[in-house]
């Protein structure tokens, strides 16, 4: 678990990492370099899940270095899957996501990064954020770091 402790806003725990697969930790279906070894970092704290509707057909071969349980859904209603499976966690969830299927999975989080990275971001997404990157990197990053977290969104 990872606790960051927000001044004027409590403390956020957080039990499960729910990142978006296209265009959060890949781009055109292929990892983006260095994001394995963070997720991996990361799986030491906290159950990590990889949402995609697998629009490449990559995830499979691509996600067997993560440690993490990778769950697809069927390509219509992404939004609302990824939201019934954030709300179906035990714990809270921080959740990193670039696209406008991202918004319903971040109004339930309790902790949301949106990231802008080589496919774009939906501009939606940026309302329902907690903070904004700009790479997966950076996100991750951030997400390991209470301090960064905490300088971000101390009230």
């Amino acid at each position: 678990m990872i606790s960051y402790e927000i001044p004027g806003r409590g403390t956020i725990e957080i039990k499960n990492l729910v990142l978006d697969y296209n265009g959060t930790i890949a781009v055109d279906g292929r990892l983006i370099e260095g994001v394995a070894q963070r997720i991996n970092k990361l799986a030491e704290k906290v159950d990590i899940y990889v949402l995609t509707a697998d629009t490449y057909g990559t995830v499979k071969d691509e996600c067997q270095v993560l440690k993490a349980e990778v769950m697809t859904f069927p390509r219509e209603n992404a939004g609302k899957s990824k939201r019934e499976i954030v709300e179906g966690l035990d714990g809270g969830s921080l959740c990193l996501g670039n696209g406008f299927n991202d918004i319903p999975m971040f109004e339930v989080a309790a902790l949301s990064i949106a990231i802008l990275e080589g496919e774009g971001m939906a501009p939606g997404l940026l309302n329902r954020a907690d903070i904004l990157s700009r790479s997966i990197l950076e996100a991750l990053d951030i997400a390991s770091d209470a301090s960064k977290v905490k300088a971000t969104l101390r009230n």
